[in-house]
């Protein structure tokens, strides 16, 4: 029997999204329960029909309760329809946390078109390149993010809240008359629903297409395994609505789950704490660096409402681990996973913390296997590149057939570009970033095992290893390091020392050493590789004395 050709949707703009895995699988998937098999606009109104007057979303306006809150998404989905915008449009949304921008995103999926939020943080350039790239054809941002969209041509412009103006038109323009007239369109829940924003190591973000039932779907299993209770989910999310990590809010904990969603404009750690008190969320999702920076605060903050603090975009070392205990009472549950399409985590025992485990795979989310050079499956224990396949994988790379020719794999398989093993009882740990490698001389360094052990040095709050560009050896790695508040910094001499009592191996110690009051974040709040290459690039010094010839000539000896 042939297999059934999966779906091509094609943009009025001439974008064409088709789906890379069997239309087959996509299929079993919702038979067995594990995609919902509606839009998310559709599970939305279920929440409302259900639970009109609960808190849907809370933030510095206050309380908003799902009627409310739908009342304000018909209308902004009235007015885009009123201007032409429908189900052949990828619509842009660049917007600071809050209630219009998930008023946005609900929108968008009510008349059937693709949300592409963008994380708020992107500069200029980088918004004028997604919007060029996706061939978006409007944009939902306030009047200062809107000029970012300069120079790009044939977009229509909207913002919240604010009457309209010659060029700029106010998304809840739309009269009682367009809005009682205004009906949601019928979507096919395997129709492209929003554009995840990559922080990646490419020279541009990334932009990964998802159906309604990947986001409802697979990335709401792996949400609803976090739950602690019966009860809707209260959770304080940290990080960009916009973000990969963030794309959990308004897809999953509201048109899903029918949880609430407790929001901040910006991170502050001091603001975050109070707002634990304030709204007494049950979770807490943030990044590493944020939940570090929460847990040593000072204060007395009541945060005994929490049933879970939640992990991503990031490694969990030891000290922040440690630090949640001390804080929290609990460790964070850490998610490995990206927004290509990867997904595991260690919520069934948070408990259970070592570098690199990230606990075991859910085949209703992503089931993972790892796979040699020539892509073929490796029994357990052996190492080689963590491949994903589940409810949760994407449809592709938009307006980039070059990624998914190299990330994609036959069969609608994600190549994850990290290196990876399973154990005997299935667990995963991960072991390092194929793609993150330093070049010395033609010899791949991996920095993942440097980064640990630098970590665990008293003085060191955090590390990140950088490639940096040499003459003759092509490249050399570089430890970039923050110091703990409050200690003095170690000397190169001391840090290769310390790595050297850690049993790094002496061919990947870092040559190059960066000492920063604190490691610079993006958009999504990881540490901005980008930027920390081209601060060690100016800046690096290199090791000292301590680092001898027959050290530095070992490494090669391979």
């Amino acid at each position: 029997m042939k297999p059934a050709a999966s779906a091509v949707w094609t943009s009025a703009n001439g974008i064409a999204l088709a789906d890379r895995v069997p239309a087959e699988l996509r299929a079993a998937w919702t038979i067995a329960g594990s995609c919902p098999g509606r839009d998310l606009y559709t599970l939305f109104r279920e929440n409302v029909r259900t639970a009109p007057e609960s808190e849907a979303v809370v933030d510095d306006a206050g309380a908003l309760s799902y009627l409310a809150l739908d009342d304000r998404v018909r209308r902004a989905a009235a007015a885009l329809r009123a201007a032409g915008r429908g189900p052949a449009d990828i619509i842009a949304v660049l917007l600071p946390n809050g209630r219009d921008a998930v008023v946005a995103e609900l929108a968008i999926a009510a008349i059937g078109a693709v949300a592409l939020p963008i994380p708020h943080g992107h500069g200029p350039r980088n918004v004028a390149s997604l919007l060029r790239r996706s061939r978006a054809a409007a944009l939902i941002g306030t009047a200062d993010t809107m000029r970012a969209a300069d120079g790009v041509p044939g977009l229509q412009r909207w913002t919240p809240s604010t009457p309209s103006s010659d060029d700029v038109r106010a998304l809840d323009e739309a009269d009682d008359g367009r809005l009682g007239a205004w009906r949601a369109v019928p979507v096919d829940a395997e129709a492209p629903a929003r554009i995840l924003v990559s922080s990646g190591s490419e020279s541009e973000p990334k932009m990964v297409a998802y159906s309604h039932n990947a986001m409802a779907g697979g990335r709401g299993n792996y949400v609803a395994a976090l739950r602690r209770g019966a009860e809707p989910m209260r959770a304080l999310l940290l990080v960009s609505l916009a973000s990969s990590y963030g794309s959990l809010g308004t897809s999953v904990i509201l048109a899903r789950h029918g949880g609430t969603l407790v929001l901040m404009p910006h991170f502050d750690a001091d603001a975050a704490l109070e707002a634990v008190e304030r709204h007494r969320p049950t979770h807490l999702f943030g990044v590493p660096t944020m939940l570090w920076r929460m847990a040593e605060c000072g204060g007395d903050a009541d945060v005994s409402s929490l049933r879970a603090v939640v992990s991503s975009a990031g490694p969990v070392h030891q000290h922040v681990r440690d630090a949640c205990v001390r804080r929290f009472g609990m460790p964070p549950v850490n998610i490995y996973g990206s927004s290509d399409g990867v997904n595991c985590h260690t919520g069934r025992d948070p408990y259970r913390w070592e570098p690199g485990l990230a606990g075991v795979p859910d085949p209703r989310v992503a089931k993972i296997s790892i796979r040699d050079r020539q892509g073929r499956p490796l029994p357990r224990g052996e190492a080689g590149e963590i491949w994903a396949l589940g409810p949760m994988s994407p449809l592709c790379y938009v307006a980039a057939p070059e990624l998914d020719d190299r990330y994609r794999a036959p069969g609608g398989w994600v190549r994850s570009g990290d290196l990876g093993t399973l154990d005997r009882d299935g667990t995963l740990w991960v072991l390092d970033r194929l793609k993150r490698t330093v070049i010395r001389g033609g010899v791949s360094l991996f920095p993942a095992q440097v980064e640990r052990a630098l970590i665990a040095h008293p003085d060191i709050t955090d590390a990140q290893c950088v490639p940096v560009h040499d003459r003759d050896l092509g490249e050399r790695m570089c430890a970039c390091v923050a110091p703990r508040p409050g200690a003095r910094p170690p000397s190169p001499a001391a840090m290769l020392a310390h790595l050297a009592e850690h049993g790094v191996d002496k061919r990947q110690l870092p040559e190059r050493f960066l000492v920063l009051p604190e490691l610079p974040v993006g958009p999504t709040g990881k540490v901005s590789v980008s930027a920390l290459t081209r601060i060690a690039a100016e800046s690096a010094v290199p090791a000292d004395s301590a680092q001898t010839p027959a050290a530095l000539d070992a490494r090669t000896d391979r």
